[in-house]
């Protein structure tokens, strides 16, 4: 997707074909990827260039990946880290967040899952850094600051979960277009969406029930047989 295309991923992996293998998959998938097999290289590397996402091993030969995490964040380095491992215990992937890790992916991993936590850390980091065109979204009294992901509807503040909030947004930027339910699945989940299609019908409910109010104009519609639109309707609240 256009969006995604040309970022600057850091892969670092002491394990030779693995390192291999993961640069050339994300390079096919259009990322300029660089490589590093321990800790050194990789901070190195990281406070001589600028990167989109750190790809980052648990275990290396000198620093941890959580050690790696630490050090970044405590020299004010906000570059997004998913934390690849075979560690899948509770208290190793509280470690990793709570060093500064932005997502974290169990080793052995499905291509199609790695490819779409790298699509979400990389809009999301677009998003943080002010990358986007516009930093708050409106529809009639509905304000969305895409920087604090905070959703508010006049006074009232809205909370929602992560995909309540990238579902809302998505839809939102596209105001005033029916969007196919697959275009709108593939955009917030992931492409390909291979779920169940329901998914989207359970999450606009969510959405109905947290914006919704007895006299409000109503924010979402669903066009049978079309798709889904955001748009202002003051004439049927």
């Amino acid at each position: 997707m256009p969006e995604e295309s040309c970022s600057r991923l850091l892969i670092v992996d002491d394990d030779p074909e693995l390192l291999l293998f993961l640069r050339d998959e994300l390079s096919d998938a259009g990322h300029q990827c660089s490589c590093c097999n321990n800790g050194q290289d990789a901070l190195l590397k990281l406070r001589q260039e600028n990167f989109d996402l750190v790809l980052l091993d648990w275990t290396l030969p000198d620093f941890s990946g959580v050690e790696i995490c630490q050090r970044l964040r405590s020299s004010g380095d906000t570059t997004s880290v998913l934390m690849l491992t075979a560690r899948d215990a509770v208290d190793e992937r509280v470690q990793a967040l709570d060093a500064g890790a932005d997502d974290y992916l169990t080793k052995p991993f499905e291509l199609k899952e790695l490819h779409a936590r790298v699509r979400v850390r990389l809009r999301r980091s677009r998003i943080e850094n002010g990358k986007e065109a516009h930093s708050t979204l409106e529809l009639g009294d509905l304000q969305i600051d895409l920087l604090s992901r905070r959703v508010k509807r006049g006074e009232r503040t809205i909370n929602l979960s992560q995909r309540e909030f990238d579902l809302l947004a998505y839809l939102t930027q596209k105001a005033d277009q029916v969007l196919p339910r697959q275009t709108i699945l593939e955009a917030v989940w992931g492409q390909p969406f291979l779920g169940d299609p329901n998914t989207l019908d359970v999450y606009l409910g969510y959405l109905r029930r947290k914006l919704e109010r007895p006299g409000l104009p109503k924010l979402l519609h669903t066009v049978r047989g079309v798709g889904v639109m955001a748009r202002l309707d003051k004439d049927q609240p």
